[in-house]
């Protein structure tokens, strides 16, 4: 693996670069350490990174192959430690994986161009600037954060996409260029795929993986935005509808689960049992409550995603739209509406929460159920013992707030040990 090496660019290039200042390494290298120093999390991505000394590049960039590419003036007229900001900066985005996430935003809007690559770029900068600098390292003149344009921060490059064209901002850094590492379009100075010097995909998963179990072995040396990249970088987000299918097709296969006995056919076993005879074991469909939280704090389209997971939950059970029935419950609970007349279902509430009333509802329901799915935001008194049954919730996530005021240690029950928790969206 490079560790900080000094790769010549091709003859062929030279010729036509522009004359200047030679590299002043020491320098660059003295920057390293100072940012090594002051953020010892990142230390074995900034020692990953290879050196490119090149009078084309406006500032430093970056590609995804973990090349540091480097304007010899821009060394010489940028202080120490404002330059270890810009190497914490630059290998940000690659431990973040903006050039990946860039290319995949390119492609699903189909956003191309200067002006689209600068935006990407931009609203990259806006997610990782908040964490940078302070504690060593000075705030530069003219950095990219979001409150240029009054935005939040702690959101995401996606995010910050979504939410601003930054017309107003693009002018005013029109020179920002992190290369491709920031964006995923690739700069005409970059070496490419094939050459040197440049990390593969396992050496790269290495370092990311180096660095999270840093962070997370000393949580209290990073800030809470690279805690939380350490906890999902190598555990990326689950797909939820798969999770909630796979949840409710296991628990309605569980054994147990809709059978009874009967002495319509007498069990084989009653042959070792003169004159006994003994029932056999009968499967019959598997019924599923479903109960949704229609309290004030879940929105109408949370209301939506509901009903929508309750076709999936029917297709779980084989299509037997007679055997789903749903409960819709706030405060209180209503009746059980079978989903075969889901078309004119009308969800009722909109006060508080008591998902208890839901499940005792559900269960007073005949034939009692096998499987009880609730779908809820969380923030409700749950049932102190668990029910007769399989028992799944869908939990709409929520932020960690108080829910008084007068209180900060106050939080919502969180669903309990004996129910399977999928997150929804």
């Amino acid at each position: 693996m490079s560790t900080g090496q000094t790769v010549s660019v091709p003859r062929s290039d030279t010729n036509r670069r522009p004359a200047g200042p030679p590299l002043d390494m020491e320098k660059l290298l003295a920057a390293r350490l100072h940012a090594v120093r002051v953020r010892p999390y990142l230390a074995d991505a900034l020692f990953a990174l290879a050196i490119v000394e090149d009078p084309s590049v406006p500032t430093m960039g970056v590609d995804a192959y973990w090349r540091c590419y480097v304007s010899p003036a821009f060394v010489a007229r940028t202080p120490i430690d404002e330059l270890a900001g810009v190497w914490v900066h630059e290998v940000s985005h690659l431990l973040r994986d903006h050039h990946g996430r860039g290319e995949r935003y390119a492609r699903e809007h189909d956003e191309y161009g200067p002006g689209e690559r600068l935006r990407r770029n931009i609203a990259a900068d806006f997610e990782i600037n908040d964490d940078i600098y302070g504690d060593g390292l000075p705030v530069p003149s003219g950095a990219a954060v979001p409150q240029l344009l009054g935005l939040p921060v702690d959101l995401l490059m996606e995010q910050y996409l979504r939410t601003s064209t930054m017309t107003g901002l693009a002018a005013e850094l029109a020179w920002l260029d992190c290369g491709s590492g920031a964006d995923g379009e690739i700069r005409p100075w970059e070496l490419g795929p094939n050459g040197a010097h440049g990390l593969s995909r396992q050496q790269r998963d290495a370092v990311r993986f180096r660095v999270a179990e840093g962070i997370k072995g000393r949580p209290g040396d990073a800030p809470d935005g690279w805690r939380r990249w350490a906890d999902e970088a190598f555990h990326p987000p689950q797909p939820w509808r798969r999770l909630l299918g796979a949840a409710i097709r296991s628990a309605v296969g569980s054994p147990g689960v809709g059978e009874n006995h009967t002495y319509r056919r007498p069990s084989r076993r009653s042959a070792s049992v003169p004159g006994v005879v003994l029932p056999s074991l009968r499967r019959t469909p598997p019924r599923v409550r479903v109960v949704i939280d229609t309290s004030g704090s879940v929105s109408d389209a949370e209301l939506g995603a509901a009903l929508l997971e309750v076709a999936a939950i029917a297709r779980a059970v084989g299509g037997r739209r007679d055997l789903v029935s749903v409960i819709s419950c706030d405060a209180a609970a209503g009746v059980a509406v079978p989903l075969c007349r889901a078309e004119s279902m009308e969800l009722i509430g909109g006060g508080g929460t008591d998902l208890r009333e839901g499940f005792a509802r559900a269960l007073r329901s005949a034939p009692r159920p096998d499987v009880i799915v609730a779908l809820t935001d969380g923030q409700t008194p749950w049932p102190s013992a668990p029910p007769p049954c399989r028992t799944i919730v869908g939990l709409f996530p929520r932020p960690s707030r108080p829910a008084d005021e007068t209180d900060p240690d106050y939080e919502p029950e969180r669903p309990p040990d004996w129910a399977r928790v999928v997150t929804i969206g």
